[in-house]
């Protein structure tokens, strides 16, 4: 694994990199300095073919977006045998146990056929703590957890729409979705505690059917 600060690399990468990212386009639109923020406790991670990645039971407050490349999924510490499923380009992992504070539940690696694999590795320990501003303002966390719940409930209907006889089927719709006023400590309570549930009906249906993380 190769790591690199995110101002090793041209600006104008760095931004066609994060801004094909919804949370990371919404908080440059809304606040250029939280964007700058962010940067500075951000890294891109250069992992060669069968590299890992995570490794099942492992803890900490990274959240990572896969660039470039590919990543197999396996249910065990030693990624033996087939992967149970695959990540692509565009997408977020880590954020399951992440969100409800658990070790990681998959090991990850760089696919053998990817040349390279591209990682961009965020430190999020700050999104944790909700009553706080500083230095991660209200709309940022805010712009988080809305990304994250319309995420998680998108994932959670991919499963049921393929499985919709299943027990968990319709589970994620008695989730209920915040009415309240907008832009308050109120809106961001509730979306936390939303994605924290959705977070563990995904897991649930990834140890139904081999989905990991």
């Amino acid at each position: 694994m190769e790591i690199k600060p995110l101002n090793r690399f041209p600006r104008d990468t760095v931004e066609r990199w994060l801004l094909t990212i919804p949370f990371y386009k919404v908080v440059k639109q809304q606040d250029n300095w939280q964007f700058e923020l962010l940067l500075e406790h951000a890294h891109i991670a250069h992992y060669a073919p069968g590299e890992l990645v995570l490794q099942r039971g492992q803890r900490d407050q990274w959240l990572y977006f896969l660039l470039r490349g590919q990543l197999d999924v396996y249910p065990d510490e030693n990624a033996d045998g087939e992967p149970i499923n695959q990540i692509t380009p565009g997408e977020v992992f880590g954020d399951l146990a992440m969100l409800i504070g658990r070790e990681r539940t998959a090991t990850l690696k760089a696919a053998e056929r990817c040349r390279e694999v591209v990682v961009l590795a965020s430190d999020f320990s700050g999104f944790s703590d909700l009553e706080s501003t500083r230095p991660i303002t209200l709309a940022t966390k805010l712009a988080y957890y809305r990304n994250t719940v319309h995420s998680l409930r998108w994932k959670l209907e991919v499963y049921r729409s393929q499985h919709p006889e299943h027990s968990f089927a319709n589970r994620h719709r008695q989730v209920k979705l915040y009415t309240g006023p907008k832009e308050t400590r109120e809106e961001l309570s509730a979306l936390h505690a939303q994605a924290q549930s959705l977070a563990r009906l995904l897991l649930e249906w990834n140890g139904e059917f081999g989905g990991g993380q």
